[in-house]
């Protein structure tokens, strides 16, 4: 004989951001005076909180506004040591190049097992304090065949969305034979790693993989059912962002530096543009053109591209807030990129909008609306978190 799950209802939420906009208004799916209904780790019911139906047990958001959990679709969570001192000094006038990713593979090779597993916990229970409750986790730091698989054997046993990122840079063993390098990512490295990944990237850019290079590691990647993503067009104007849509890639990430071209093939392809803006704050680059974007009809998903070196934050309400006052997003745009728009990035249709059948994802904001997290900026808004429709 099984036991029913008990019910719970969320009441008295302000306004209820469902990203499903036949229950609401707009885009948001905007829900005044809210409730909703979680039976076991789904969402069985939303509406208005007058008309919720009798449930187990009941929770009063007393006024707050609530949000589907952020989904964060690029993070880079399994690595060892500390890049301050670099940090420091680009703050002081250096400015940043790929070559300081060598600094933390040196620090992940020589670190244990479970002081990375330690490290991946405690920068995903961080974020899932700050509202996110979907994480994507590279690997990129091992660079080995080795070290890698031991990368994504880690970001396993955090997340269901782990990357293959062996072409992160050029191992520091091939730096004299870069063609080298490819062929152990694309042959014995990839045979190890697929069978604990979901996804392959590579770095396409300056210092790290040409267009060819790339070309070579997703197509190889694609062949052992991996779903490619790019970092593409971070650093400077490159092929990554139109490889990207050539090859079906769920998202290419970063799309700082952009042609008419990019655009149009984002725009008429199905690759989300990922916006990464933390990236530019920790190094003081010119932030993405969301703007431009979202105006060509290009889908975008906002993440804090999370990583020792270019952007040590977990934080999506930071990065909210970034988007919009840097990157011209609207405050609604930019809380369903980091939502809805990094659901789309991972191909998600379960997390990324509180609605019946979605997985029971949902943070209450110690707001009155899910403005306040552009308004607020810096200010800890997240009061509870709903992880899978348990209260975290």
């Amino acid at each position: 004989m099984t036991t029913a799950t008990p019910t719970t209802a969320i009441t008295d939420i302000a306004t209820l951001v469902t990203n499903d906009p036949s229950l609401g208004e707009g885009p948001l799916g905007l829900i005044r005076d809210a409730a909703v209904v979680i039976d076991g780790d789904r969402i069985a019911w939303v509406g208005e909180s007058s008309k919720a139906p009798a449930t187990d047990n009941r929770v009063d958001a007393g006024g707050r506004a609530a949000i589907p959990g952020f989904v964060d679709s690029h993070s880079h969570l399994v690595f060892a040591g500390d890049r301050t001192e670099e940090f420091n000094a680009r703050m002081s006038g250096r400015p940043y190049s790929a070559g300081g990713i060598r600094t933390t593979v040196a620090a992940t090779r020589a670190a244990s097992n479970n002081v990375l597993h330690a490290n991946v916990g405690r920068y995903v229970a961080e974020a899932r304090r700050q509202g996110t409750t979907t994480v994507e986790i590279k690997s990129g730091y091992g660079l080995t065949s080795q070290d890698e698989a031991r990368a994504l054997t880690i970001a396993a046993a955090h997340t269901d969305e782990v990357t293959f990122l062996g072409a992160h840079i050029v191992a520091p063993e091939f730096a004299d034979d870069p063609a080298g390098y490819v062929d152990l990512v694309t042959g014995p490295m990839l045979d190890a790693c697929a069978p604990h990944a979901r996804w392959i990237d590579v770095f396409c850019e300056q210092g790290a993989f040409d267009g060819d290079q790339a070309r070579a590691v997703l197509t190889a990647g694609k062949e052992r059912g991996l779903i490619p993503r790019v970092h593409a067009n971070q650093l400077s104007y490159g092929p990554g962002v139109r490889l990207a849509v050539e090859l079906g890639a769920a998202s290419a990430d970063h799309c700082t530096h952009l042609t008419e071209q990019d655009v149009d093939a984002l725009a008429q392809g199905e690759t989300v543009a990922t916006l990464l803006p933390g990236a530019e704050f920790s190094t003081r680059s010119t932030y993405p053109d969301a703007r431009r974007l979202l105006d060509a009809g290009v889908t975008v998903a906002l993440s804090p591209d999370c990583n020792p070196g270019s952007s040590f934050t977990s934080s999506m309400p930071f990065c909210v807030a970034l988007a919009v006052r840097e990157m011209g997003m609207t405050p609604d745009e930019a809380v369903w990129a980091a939502t809805a728009g990094g659901a789309r990035a991972l191909r998600r249709t379960d997390v990324g909008r509180v609605s019946p059948g979605a997985r029971a994802d949902l943070a209450l904001l110690d707001a009155p609306s899910h403005v306040h997290l552009a308004y607020r900026p810096g200010v800890p808004l997240v009061s509870a978190v709903w992880h899978g429709g348990t209260l975290t």
